[in-house]
């Protein structure tokens, strides 16, 4: 099986996984049709960002290990005229680009749920002025 289809498989498998988390959740009481308010639980939110930045270092160091070995033994099959040469190089490469995509996506993900706090935390900061304040200018009318 070549590395293309594994990895389609795999991703089916785990697209599969999701839907069945997802067809497991409870439904609300009363219905689920209701105008309930956007939550943002800072807890939970903080640990998947906390996270997703230690799966960021790790791939940066671990998804690396074994480069410099691979490289090498790819151009030694290589010098010695074996095919799986450029066979291991080639995987080599596309390693080294599918560790970067999930490097960056990690990085996107950590960085975007900060953002998303510190922007909902400056949003509430905001609000509570103004009600404060609509709230005093309606005892001095």
């Amino acid at each position: 099986m070549s590395f293309d289809e594994e990895w389609s498989a795999a991703r089916a498998t785990a697209t599969a996984q999701v839907a069945m988390r997802l067809n497991q959740v409870a439904p609300e009481p009363g219905g689920g049709g209701g105008g309930g308010d956007l939550e943002l639980n800072q807890d939970h939110i903080g640990a998947i960002g906390s996270e997703a930045y230690k799966l960021h270092a790790r791939l940066q160091t671990d998804g690396k290990h074994a480069a410099t070995a691979t490289t090498e033994a790819a151009g030694a099959l290589t010098k010695e005229n074996f095919a799986s040469g450029a066979a291991l190089s080639t995987a080599q490469t596309t390693w080294e680009s599918q560790v970067k995509t999930l490097v960056a996506a990690c990085a996107n993900i950590s960085n975007g749920l900060n953002y998303s706090l510190s922007s909902h935390a400056k949003d509430e900061q905001q609000l509570r002025a103004d009600f404060t304040t609509s709230a005093l200018d309606s005892y001095l009318k």
